[in-house]
């Protein structure tokens, strides 16, 4: 059978040139082998999604929250497309009669929900600039965008209050006016108002503007909608500038993808909003819905609580990071593993027939129907029982999880790509094609796509297995770093995008991340270790759901920090006859010599260099977490910051694994 080869060849490679290092071909989606996707007539601006929607599907259910019974959840109460219109024209029009208008930069502060949308739609339609303030970064990084962005208003989460105030009086210089998702305490009213600010709560401010209207002005698809603050692993974060444009074209690009796989949207899709607004992720598909007329509910903000707001929501689509479908991955092996012998091996059997059949190329739905319903319609029916696309972003799924997902779930799952900087959706996988488990796909149909060689880790775009850096070039890249054109400077050179981000080619046209430019140091011996690379060889093990590689050039080998999987580690321990908890387990060297000889089996597998091997590894029965600063709200490790947290460990590591490994 002749290889399926889902992309197009659009420009020559070409050699290095004095400095500059060579580049691969040009390729874009096969997709858009006649062109990218027209601009749709009529939409200019991120206002003309929500404005036709709310003229087109006036009655569809667009934004549901559960309602609190008696301190019980109950059903999802939704608003309509008409209603949150009517709101967000009062809303707009209070924050012009409070002499709010064009570029003027406006805050949103909170989780996820009605309010937060219908804040960003009145900000849409009067052409001010949407500035997300991230939920999980901490006071600190709040006063940082605040006084870097100049935001004058600043809608806020009742609960985010507290914090808010925290900024004052630094922020206090640009902030005048607040407005709450909900109430306002008399003791916040006079704190605020101590500083010379006006505070409101929700329904005060929907009055303030209510005997005038304000014409909207004129929207072009250049003019900056949003400046999303990056959580950058060093450093400030970044304010990145995107358009109107860069958000249309995204949005047609995947449309166009997803009605090339068959699987287009429609106005009776349902999604489940949970993944931050503040990230480009959850803002891009969450405007797709609108531009559908789709209905988004919105979870109760409790990560424990997701999975019974999914059941009551019964979403269509659903989106999440790894850290999340690891959680069902465990959740679902658990019950199995829990459930006796023949269960076990009933669900095993079905297991092994659906998934060989998907490898011989069978659609999920036509690979085993029977089994479907016997044994995964369960699982189906956990996640509410209408899911049919899964879609994991911001960081790498590991390949068990995907193909056990993919098998178990009777839904597409698939793995994208992209940045802040791109507007999110870069790659994106293809449903049914069980090859591309592991990669990220194909480009999306609204962009060009090369590499480029990095000589210093010997990656070669030119090589017979294309690697190097990845390059993205389309109408979907941002405008610039705010206030950083010498940042700006650094990573967009003709057009390219630099996304720091290496990849690799694979033979079907989908991209392989396999490293990460910057995270390369060389032991004492001068080898150079990539150790993303490492980390993500690693990560296939099923018996640690995260692990941080260390070296320094003072040492001639590697050490590491793992998280390991409860349950797997449980099980291990069971069969071995080890009756002790999981957090002493975590300690007992036995259980340490069981995920080394594993560390050691997958790097043997991999034919990893003896020096990429890890000689030493502490167990941490905690997961990597925000709380204690070890990694990015997008669960990128922040590596200056887990060595200064577990630097006694590194360090003991290093005085006794010497002694073994000289």
């Amino acid at each position: 059978m002749a290889q399926k080869r889902f992309i197009v060849e659009v420009e020559k490679a070409k050699e290095a040139e004095g400095e500059r290092p060579s580049r691969g071909p040009v390729y874009r989606s096969l997709f858009a082998k006649d062109g990218f996707p027209p601009p749709v007539p009529g939409l200019d601006n991120c206002w003309d999604i929500f404005r036709t929607s709310a003229q087109k599907y006036p009655k569809n259910p667009m934004l549901g929250h559960r309602e609190i019974v008696d301190g019980k959840p109950g059903k999802y109460k939704w608003k309509t497309y008409e209603e949150v219109y009517d709101l967000v024209i009062k809303i707009g029009n209070s924050l012009r009669s409070c002499g709010y208008g064009e570029g003027v930069k406006c805050g949103i502060y909170g989780a996820n929900c009605a309010e937060w949308i219908i804040s960003m739609e009145a900000i849409n339609a009067h052409g001010l600039y949407c500035v997300p303030l991230y939920d999980t970064l901490g006071a600190g990084a709040v006063e940082f965008i605040i006084c870097h962005a100049e935001v004058s208003v600043s809608f806020v989460e009742e609960k985010k209050i507290p914090e808010l105030l925290k900024t004052f009086p630094n922020t206090t210089k640009y902030l005048k006016t607040l407005v709450s998702f909900g109430k306002v305490t008399p003791e916040q009213k006079q704190e605020v108002e101590k500083f010379g600010l006006a505070i409101y709560s929700w329904d005060e401010f929907l009055q303030v503007g209510q005997n005038q209207s304000f014409d909207l002005p004129v929207k072009k698809k250049s003019d900056i909608c949003t400046i999303m603050y990056t959580s950058g692993t060093t450093g400030d974060p970044k304010g990145v500038l995107i358009s109107n444009e860069s958000i249309l074209t995204l949005l047609a690009g995947v449309k166009r993808l997803l009605e090339s796989v068959k699987e287009e949207l429609n106005d009776k899709d349902v999604y489940l909003s949970y993944l931050p607004l503040a990230h480009i992720f959850d803002r891009v598909i969450e405007e797709l819905f609108i531009w559908h007329g789709a209905s988004i509910g919105f979870w109760r903000g409790d990560v424990k609580l997701l999975i019974e707001d999914i059941g009551e929501l019964k979403p269509t689509i659903f989106c999440a990071v790894p850290r999340v479908l690891d959680r069902v991955y465990t959740g679902l092996t658990q019950k199995v593993s829990a459930g006796g012998f023949l269960k076990q091996a009933l669900f095993n059997f079905a297991y092994s027939y659906k998934l060989n059949n998907m490898k011989k190329g069978r659609k999920h739905e036509e690979a085993s129907p029977l089994l479907d319903k016997i044994v995964f319609d369960k699982v189906k029916q956990g996640l509410g029982g209408h899911v049919r696309l899964i879609l994991s972003g911001a960081a790498p799924l590991s390949p068990h999880v995907e193909s056990y997902l993919k098998v178990v779930t009777c839904a597409h799952v698939i793995q994208g790509y992209g940045l802040t900087e791109t507007c999110a959706g870069t790659f994106v996988s293809l449903p049914h094609e069980m090859d591309m488990v592991g990669t990220v796909g194909p480009p999306v149909p609204n962009v060009d796509v090369c590499l480029e060689s990095v000589p210093d880790m010997g990656y070669d775009a030119l090589g017979s297995t294309p690697r190097g850096e990845i390059c993205v070039r389309g109408n979907t890249l941002f405008s610039g770093y705010y206030k950083r054109d010498d940042l700006t400077n650094e990573v967009l050179t003709d057009g390219w995008f630099h996304t720091g981000d290496v990849g690799e080619w694979q033979p079907d046209g989908s991209m392989k991340i396999i490293d990460r430019k910057k995270n390369i140091f060389k032991l004492s011996q001068g080898e150079y270790v990539a150790v993303e690379n490492l980390e993500n060889v690693y990560r296939q093990l099923s018996c640690i759901d995260s692990i941080w590689v260390y070296g320094n050039s003072f040492e001639s080998f590697l050490v590491a920090v793992a998280n390991p999987s409860k349950p797997v580690l449980e099980r291990w321990a069971e069969e071995n006859g080890i009756k002790i908890d999981f957090d002493s387990l975590c300690k007992d060297s036995r259980a340490k010599s069981y995920i080394l000889g594993e560390l050691t089996r997958i790097a043997k597998e991999n034919k990893l260099k003896g020096y990429e091997f890890i000689k030493d590894v502490h167990l941490d029965p905690v997961p990597f977490d925000m709380e204690r600063d070890l990694i990015t709200p997008t669960y990128k490790m922040k590596r200056p910051q887990l060595l200064k947290y577990y630097k006694n460990v590194i360090d003991d590591m290093y005085k006794s694994g010497g002694k073994r490994s000289a």
